[in-house]
């Protein structure tokens, strides 16, 4: 395998790379690099956590030029969170750089204080679509001294709407940029976006082995929407998480159970669209700095969100799609470390288990937790067989007829016929 050196990476952002662990390439950097500092335009498909933030910021490194003041590069993301996680790397990447100047421009941020750092020489902007099409009608940034361009999450643009401003953007630069476009998956806009603008693309795909990191225990939980939030509480207590990342589908949801944790005695914060940036930006710094020890979070509010020392992910609302299971659970177990995933399916869940299992090629073994994830099996098998006699007694006498007596073929012992109700996920506590 090649290193960064032979690459093309310079020596002194090899020294920094040395310095935070960082000696080999994975396979999208290797593939990408290479081309990107060629000046091809390239359509990189990758999953999230391959390293692919590294495979457009060194290259974009080694190509700008600081005796220049304009803007050389741009960067744009779909969120807040990524846009500033991506700023931070490259300022990792430059300590040992000089004169090389980077700007995070999105919204929630002081306009006026972006105002003011646009005036100065910013090689490099990494943005957001809509708060980078105001600066554009504003007339206080300049797109046309472009010379790369990057789409990064652009599936994720897609499915938040932006594609029509991306568009714009795009108009903005001239058409000799050098254009990457990086995506977990090539919907058929995507490639309609890349057709258009992208000349004579290299396209790179790199397919990892297995799906989802083979570190990650996955655990999926049968309940019901009435009894999550017992089981999850059950679940925290059991396995005293160090650091976790509760997913909901809501903000309202999400809103809620973080209440709800605060209201136990949880060290909680929350992070969703309804939030200020300051106060978005306050939750992130408290969770890396592991003073929250939970932090309950949407898909879109959390895509890029990388946090060392995440042990647990729990999936409170199950993904309803492949690419966003494989996200949410690989915010742990990260850079080698082991991490465990929780997912909590009520029966209308089952459609999108299966989906899952499909589209990761694994079969999950369904656990329950019984008298709290459900209620106790004979208690609830009982019951149910009440309920159904009632039922056909009350059929009976509305038709004027005697009822006959209610009768099964179930055995009193019976179980389901598949044996996960005896399953539990009972284990050794640890203390906090």
């Amino acid at each position: 395998m090649l290193d960064f050196l032979q690459l093309g990476i310079r020596k002194e952002i090899n020294h920094t790379l040395k310095s935070l662990g960082i000696v080999e390439p994975t396979p999208i950097q290797e593939r990408t690099i290479p081309s990107v500092l060629e000046g091809k335009d390239v359509i990189a498909k990758a999953q999230t956590g391959t390293g692919k933030t590294l495979a457009f910021v060194l290259p974009i490194l080694e190509k700008i030029d600081v005796h220049e003041s304009d803007v050389q590069a741009l960067i744009l993301t779909p969120t807040r969170e990524l846009a500033q996680q991506i700023s931070k790397e490259i300022k990792k990447m430059i300590e040992n750089v000089e004169s090389v100047n980077v700007l995070a421009v999105y919204g929630g941020q002081d306009v006026e204080h972006q105002l003011k750092k646009l005036k100065g020489a910013q090689h490099i902007v990494v943005a957001t679509p809509g708060r980078l099409l105001d600066h554009i009608r504003r007339g206080t940034i300049d797109l046309s001294t472009i010379r790369m361009l990057v789409l990064d999450e652009a599936d994720q643009m897609l499915h938040m709407g932006f594609l029509p401003e991306v568009d714009d953007i795009i108009k903005e630069t001239f058409p000799s940029r050098q254009t990457m476009l990086f995506s977990a998956t090539m919907p058929s806009e995507i490639k309609s976006l890349a057709k258009k603008y992208m000349n004579e693309p290299e396209f790179i795909e790199v397919k990892a082995k297995k799906v989802t990191v083979e570190e990650i225990k996955q655990v999926v939980i049968e309940t019901t929407d009435r009894r999550k939030q017992a089981t999850l509480f059950h679940l925290i207590e059991e396995h005293r998480p160090f650091l976790a990342i509760i997913f909901c589908r809501t903000k309202v949801r999400a809103k809620k159970l973080h209440e709800a944790l605060i209201a136990n005695g949880y060290e909680s914060d929350e992070l969703h669209g309804d939030l200020t940036q300051s106060k978005r930006e306050k939750a992130m710094k408290r969770f890396r700095e592991a003073k929250t020890q939970f932090l309950v979070a949407t898909d879109v509010a959390a895509r890029g969100l990388d946090v060392e020392g995440v042990t647990h992910v729990y999936n409170y609302d199950i993904p309803q799609d492949v690419e966003s299971y494989v996200h949410r659970i690989g915010r742990t177990g990260r850079a080698g470390g082991d991490g465990v995933a929780f997912t909590l399916v009520a029966p209308k869940d089952m459609e999108f288990l299966r989906m899952i299992e499909k589209g990761i090629h694994q079969k999950f073994e369904i656990q329950v937790i019984k008298g709290v994830s459900i209620p106790d099996r004979e208690d609830y098998e009982r019951a149910s067989e009440q309920k159904y006699e009632n039922k056909r007694t009350e059929g009976s006498r509305r038709d004027g007829r005697k009822a006959a007596p209610f009768s099964s073929n179930r055995k009193p012992n019976d179980r389901r016929s598949n044996s996960n109700s005896n399953h539990s996920t009972r284990g050794r506590k640890r203390s906090r």
